[in-house]
């Protein structure tokens, strides 16, 4: 029988290898590559084409939650499971607003991860026990057509998201400019913009809106004012 392919996205290095040697040990799951944040997660997705992508949620440069709208978007087949620490409802509404199938909390068994696994290649859901009725309460199906969040946060775009995040995390417009590969002009368009969309004007004010949504952990930010 051919194993379930699984790509892991996770930044910490020591959580990423323990999930690897976990998933070695089952003779129908197979790690075939392993991210270090979601820009390069949605990169080795489109060349290793997994089963699954196994994804944390707080990564550097692109968070789990626009990686996995843009990993689907290009490749709808795909089925993407979040594992985070978090699970308060910002985080499990922006999960479920991803178009991902599963959520787990890091704190969940090895039994939970590889259960996850199958279940959601086999064409179900899977959420966490200790979350799944936020999940019930909380309507999965609140994305519009283009994909974008349906709440303050999805006023905007795919890429002011990226900006959003990248400001957030202390990034000046020049470094936010090579990340994205885009000029300077557009960077402060983008800032613009996003800043009318949701009436915050400063960066630590932009900071706290981004921890609040869930785009990046409190702890990534160390310049916040």
């Amino acid at each position: 029988m051919k194993p379930i392919t699984v790509l892991l996205a996770e930044d910490h290095t020591l959580v990423r290898e323990g999930l690897r040697m976990m998933l070695k040990l089952e003779r129908d799951l197979e790690v075939v590559g392993e991210a270090q944040d979601g820009r390069s997660a949605i990169a080795m997705a489109m060349e290793l084409r997994p089963d699954v992508v196994l994804m944390d949620i707080a990564m550097p440069e692109l968070n789990g939650l626009e990686a996995a709208r843009q990993l689907l978007k290009a490749l709808p087949g795909a089925k993407v499971v979040f594992l985070t620490a978090h699970c308060d409802d910002a985080y499990v509404k922006h999960a479920a607003d991803s178009g991902a199938v599963g959520f787990l909390l890091k704190q969940d068994s090895a039994h939970d991860v590889c259960r996850a696994i199958r279940e959601v290649h086999q064409g179900r859901i899977f959420y966490s026990s200790s979350i799944s009725k936020r999940f019930i309460r909380i309507n999965p199906k609140s994305r519009d057509r283009s994909g974008k969040i349906s709440q303050k946060s999805s006023l905007l775009t795919s890429r002011e998201m990226e900006v959003l995040q990248l400001i957030a995390e202390g990034k000046a417009n020049k470094e936010t400019a090579v990340v994205l590969g885009i000029s300077i002009k557009t960077v402060e368009k983008h800032r613009g913009h996003l800043m009318d969309k949701l009436d915050i004007h400063d960066t630590a004010g932009l900071t706290r809106h981004a921890i609040a949504s869930g785009i990046i952990e409190s702890s990534v930010q160390v310049t916040i004012l």
